[in-house]
């Protein structure tokens, strides 16, 4: 039982809290608001109307009792000196009703004619002040003899005989005979409280419907996880939250595809390292299993360091790349000549080309003014260069030409550079996905100075990661790479950088 009232006073807070009750909250009480005051604007509309029309009774009596005022004074043609009552005659020729008050008084305050359902001791206490004949007067009068806190409107005008006042003219009438403003008020609470309860049924039922969407998305978000990402909302619609769960399912494709590099990332990045260790545990053991002669030692030590250095590469690859993803890197911005950086990058290839047997030819390098980093375009002209060289090894007379040059384009200035060579060249389906990261092309290429053993190893000779950093580069440079390739012929990748554009 005590489980039972905690769970109903759990959920009972939890509605309270959720977005749905509140919703229906503000909206019943703004509608209230608004019917409050539009029900007060017909009270009172309605209440100056009703007094108007008593206004209006009131000086229709008073014209037809003592006629049109003269210049503001009203002559009193019979006073009498007694009190009788009034005639009908005079009372239906005015259209009073005996729920009216009719009084004539003398200055001194005496009654000496009187109508309606005031005694004489009832009008003597009055003590109404003197008004003109526009002067209307509310009391509210608690009358025992028809109703009880009657409101009546009064009118005590000054009679006057040549000139001198000779008495008063008492006249009232009930500001509502017949309870118009309390049926009226009576239908507009009953009719609010109606409007209310619909509203409250009905806002619960359109936030419920309304809120379903976000029931769904928490929904699937509960169901989500790191390792299932597949999960979609697919919500109908053009409204808000159609558009919400649409944004929903453009971050889960984005989460997926990231949550999916980064599995591949760490199973590449482990895949490369594994073999240079493997590599070097075998070089190790071989070297303790038994006394080597100096070359074998020699030998042994060559290939660890080759190995250790292409971990190094690895390493320092992944870490930049790294940098690039978080973006912690760095760009400066400088003018730089396109030309001077070729130059530069050939001049330090060189020895790498000629100990490959390839010639590293420059063409025409057309001097060209760019902005950007120096070192980070360096690194990417070297990838671009380097790569050339590995892949063009192989063929007999092996060339790569590097070129630059300028071109307009919509009134726009761009510098270009150009990395040709006649090596192995790139099958069309692989070329769409050379700027992968780890992605190799042939991972056989590269095990013919290896040992024997190691021919059955994972290829480790290039990082996979070279092409990867230089298209990061020249994006970052607000450029782009292009590559064309023919398997047998070769392959061009040029570069195409904006001329003297600031690098962000």
């Amino acid at each position: 039982m005590k489980n039972g009232g905690k769970s109903l006073k759990q959920g009972l807070v939890t509605f309270t809290h959720s977005i749905r009750f509140r919703l229906v909250l503000w909206f019943v009480l703004i509608l209230g608001i608004v019917m409050g005051v539009f029900s007060g604007f017909v009270y009172w509309r309605q209440a100056q109307d009703i007094r108007s029309l008593a206004i209006g009774r009131l000086n229709f009596a008073l014209e037809q009792l003592v006629g049109p005022p003269n210049e503001g004074e009203h002559e009193l043609e019979h006073l009498m000196p007694t009190s009788p009552e009034i005639s009908s005659n005079n009372l239906y020729n005015a259209n009073l009703h005996e729920s009216d008050v009719v009084a004539y008084q003398s200055i001194d305050g005496t009654v000496l004619q009187s109508s309606g359902v005031l005694s004489v001791e009832q009008i003597r206490q009055l003590n109404l002040p003197v008004a003109g004949w526009n002067g209307i007067q509310q009391i509210n009068l608690p009358v025992t003899v028809q109703k009880e806190n009657e409101r009546y409107l009064f009118i005590k005008p000054a009679m006057l005989q040549n000139g001198q006042v000779a008495g008063y003219l008492l006249l009232g009438v009930p500001l509502d005979p017949n309870n118009q403003l309390r049926r009226l008020i009576f239908s507009l609470v009953i009719g609010n409280l109606i409007t209310l309860a619909i509203a409250l049924s009905g806002g619960f039922w359109l936030a419920e419907r309304a809120m379903r969407p976000v029931h769904t998305i928490s929904k699937t978000a509960q169901q989500i996880s790191e390792t299932d990402l597949h999960k979609r909302l697919h919500l109908p619609g053009k409204d808000e939250l159609a558009e919400l769960g649409n944004t929903f399912d453009a971050m889960l494709n984005r989460l997926q595809g990231a949550f999916e590099r980064q599995r591949q990332f760490t199973a590449d990045a482990s895949h490369e390292l594994r073999t240079p260790l493997t590599i070097i545990n075998l070089e190790t053991g071989r070297g303790l299993s038994a006394r080597r002669t100096p070359d074998e030692y020699e030998r042994i030590l060559g290939t660890i360091q080759t190995e250790n250095q292409l971990m190094i590469r690895l390493v320092n690859n992944l870490l930049a790349l790294s940098r690039m993803d978080a973006g912690q890197m760095k760009l400066k911005s400088e003018p730089l000549d396109l030309r001077d950086l070729v130059g530069e990058v050939i001049e330090r290839m060189e020895p790498v080309a000629t100990t490959q047997g390839v010639s590293l030819i420059s063409g025409d390098l057309e001097k060209t003014q760019i902005t950007g980093d120096r070192s980070t375009l360096i690194q990417m002209l070297t990838n671009l260069i380097e790569n050339a060289i590995k892949y063009s090894k192989t063929v007999v007379n092996p060339e790569v030409h590097v070129s630059t040059g300028t071109f307009d384009e919509a009134g726009r200035k761009f510098a270009w550079v150009q990395v040709q060579d006649n090596g192995v060249g790139i099958a069309a389906e692989h070329l769409g996905q050379i700027f992968d990261r780890f992605y190799k092309v042939d991972a056989s290429r590269s095990r013919d100075e290896r040992a024997d053993e190691y021919k059955n190893l994972p290829e480790s000779s290039g990082t996979g990661l070279g092409l990867a950093i230089a298209q990061w580069i020249a994006r970052a440079h607000h450029g782009e790479i292009k590559v064309e390739s023919a398997v047998g012929k070769g392959s061009t990748f040029e570069v195409i950088l904006p001329a003297s554009i600031a690098t962000e």
